[in-house]
């Protein structure tokens, strides 16, 4: 559990409620921001050392550098794991077997995040350059 936390960047947060790990927190968890909880549903997801994880939008609620040092560890993580992570950013960080683009509904590229970066007006590149606040689009 604690090892979980750690990967979610939980774990000091936690250490720092009134009774630590037993601390209950409300019904669906009304004494946590939404970073908070995304990232305790992270660890509760990371407990269960599941072979198949499936992410949606895990992250949109931690701010920048939170969400750059949690994917280094879920990086190490998810290694040996088959992961599903559904996003509007594009996670550099994370060395991915396999990315699809959608678009309205459609698959519109899909590769490593190499192979769409050498498409420069490719959906994925524009989105990974205004993401890193370029403007060459």
């Amino acid at each position: 559990m604690v090892e979980a936390a750690r990967i979610a960047g939980v774990d000091k947060e936690i250490e720092h409620f009134a009774n630590g790990y037993e601390t209950m927190i409300g019904e669906r968890g009304v004494t946590l921001s939404g970073g908070q909880k995304q990232r305790i549903s992270i660890a509760r997801a990371l407990i269960k050392d599941p072979g198949l994880i499936i992410f949606d939008d895990c992250l949109s609620a931690v701010d920048a550098k939170t969400e750059k040092e949690i994917m280094g560890r879920l990086n190490e993580y998810l290694a040996d794991k088959t992961a599903i992570i559904i996003t509007h950013r594009v996670f550099s960080l994370l060395n991915f077997d396999r990315i699809i683009v959608l678009d309205e509904g459609s698959i519109v590229e899909q590769g490593t995040h190499e192979q769409l970066m050498q498409i420069p007006e490719g959906f994925y590149a524009k989105l990974y350059a205004r993401q890193q606040g370029h403007t060459n689009h």
